[in-house]
């Protein structure tokens, strides 16, 4: 029988007794079941201020620490720009929050930052589009629950951002707890290899569209699979000096810092490359070999990651055809200090086996290494046929939508390499967690519309430095 758990800061780690490793799956449906004696799946849509709850702004100020320092002001005006854009660049406020409320004890592999934005389409190696979590920043071994609470209270933020209804943002949050509860069901159906090659198609997605939108999104799904992002990214980003191939600047979010001229660091950055290498399989080797690095800058993207080292490198073929990967640090997830200390003690290795673990397919050049100043980074493409969704333009009937699909992903993520019978077993088959979710992510939500005006008085009183940006 697994315990029941409620996790805190001051509780630090809690230990679970887990089942033995064979025990049969109509058992530990059982066992889910009892759990619900314990911690009802009513609580869970609970959520109460504590009396003691840090100050979030106290918890975003600690996270500047190791940042670029000319950059943390961008990241404050942009989390400035609504409470969706807050709660973007807020995940450690919410791990802290979540550390308090109740689990069933049960832990899978977490993505860490599951709000809405962080799924969408991009290519297989086989150049198939899917449709799954793309950001692995804080992913760590953590409450399954967490992730669904943040991906629930996302969908109720972008609802309100958008202008709809309330009812309208909570029966998003409660289409996509469903579709996370019946898809859940579906992989601890299958057996331990049909979960781990299971995937959400682009074709999947388009199944859940109405007609007109079908005809938009397989054009959108043609043209990235027809062309690399490298190829599509290249006149955008680069361009000729003297005779030499160059990422353009377009500063404040795209710039050399005076080092990256400097021939010492050129020769260092030979040995974070040969070390990236390492990380690769052999067969990635050779592909990455038929490149040579030409040049790198730094790039800032995102919310909660701008002021973290990021920079892209120009890598070219001997017929000049361009392929662009970013190196971005990775520090400790903001699940760890609640969840666990990474297994991993490399955080650019954490990110990566998270991604490997919770994706039915990485990207191929998918990797870690040390920069400098023993900053520990992770690499991947720039961009790989990516979709990104358009959420801002969304209406009610799409927004439901696309939370079903957000949680269908997140099922198959949650489930492909851990075992979902206790889960489902405490789920069941009927919607009482599903309006759990409803309940806690509109309340959080409230939550983070007070965060983010407590923000706005600090900018306002001259307590935080905030720069608003536009993105090139």
């Amino acid at each position: 029988m697994t315990s029941v758990t409620r996790i805190s800061p001051k509780a630090g780690v809690a230990k679970i007794k887990r089942p033995p490793r064979f025990v049969s799956s109509e058992d530990l449906v059982d066992a889910g079941k009892k759990l619900r004696d314990t911690v009802s799946r009513a609580s869970q849509g609970v959520w109460k201020r504590p009396k003691h709850r840090v100050n979030p702004l106290e918890v975003l100020h600690q996270s500047d620490a190791g940042r670029l320092p000319e950059l943390i002001p961008i990241r404050y005006g942009r989390m400035l720009e609504s409470p969706f854009t807050f709660f973007r660049g807020a995940a450690n406020v919410m791990a802290a929050d979540l550390a308090v409320t109740p689990t069933m004890g049960v832990k899978v592999q977490a993505c860490g930052d599951c709000h809405l934005l962080n799924f969408g389409g991009f290519a297989t190696p086989e150049r198939n589009i899917i449709f799954e979590i793309n950001d692995f920043d804080e992913t760590a071994p953590a409450p399954w629950e967490w992730d669904v609470k943040r991906l629930v209270t996302s969908i109720v933020l972008a609802a309100r951002a958008n202008g709809l209804s309330e009812t309208a943002g909570r029966d998003g949050a409660v289409t996509c707890a469903r579709s996370y509860r019946e898809r859940l069901h579906e992989t601890a159906a299958m057996s331990p290899l049909e979960a781990w090659y299971a995937h959400f198609s682009g074709e999947d997605f388009i199944g859940l569209v109405d007609r007109d939108t079908r005809k938009r999104m397989r054009r959108r799904i043609e043209k990235a699979r027809a062309q690399t992002s490298s190829e599509l990214d290249y006149p955008k980003l680069a361009d000729m000096v003297g005779g030499q191939v160059h990422i353009k600047d377009q500063r404040p979010l795209i710039f050399h810092p005076a080092f990256t001229r400097d021939e010492r660091f050129r020769a260092r950055l030979d040995k974070f490359l040969a070390d990236y290498r390492e990380t690769l399989a052999d067969d990635r080797r050779a592909l990455l070999d038929r490149y040579r690095l030409v040049d790198v800058a730094i790039k800032v993207v995102g919310i909660g990651s701008v002021g973290r080292y990021c920079a892209i490198g120009l890598f070219m073929s001997p017929a000049n055809q361009p392929l662009f990967l970013q190196f971005k640090q990775a520090t400790t997830s903001v699940l760890e200090p609640y969840a666990g200390k990474s297994a991993y003690p490399h955080s650019g290795q954490r990110v990566v086996m998270g991604q490997r673990l919770m994706q039915s397919a990485s990207d191929i050049f998918l990797g870690w290494t040390t920069g400098l100043e023993g900053r520990e980074l992770y690499v991947r493409q720039l961009r790989d046929a990516k979709i990104k969704p358009l959420v801002e333009t969304f209406n009610r009937s799409m927004l439901a939508t696309y939370g079903a699909a957000c949680g269908w992903a997140l099922a198959r993520a949650h489930g492909r390499a851990g075992q979902p019978w206790l889960v489902c077993g405490y789920l069941g088959n009927g919607d009482a967690f599903d309006e759990a979710m409803g309940d806690f992510a509109v309340a959080y939500a409230d939550q983070t519309e007070r965060d983010h005006a407590a923000l706005k008085a600090a900018v306002s009183a001259g307590r935080i430095e905030a720069q608003q940006v536009d993105e090139h």
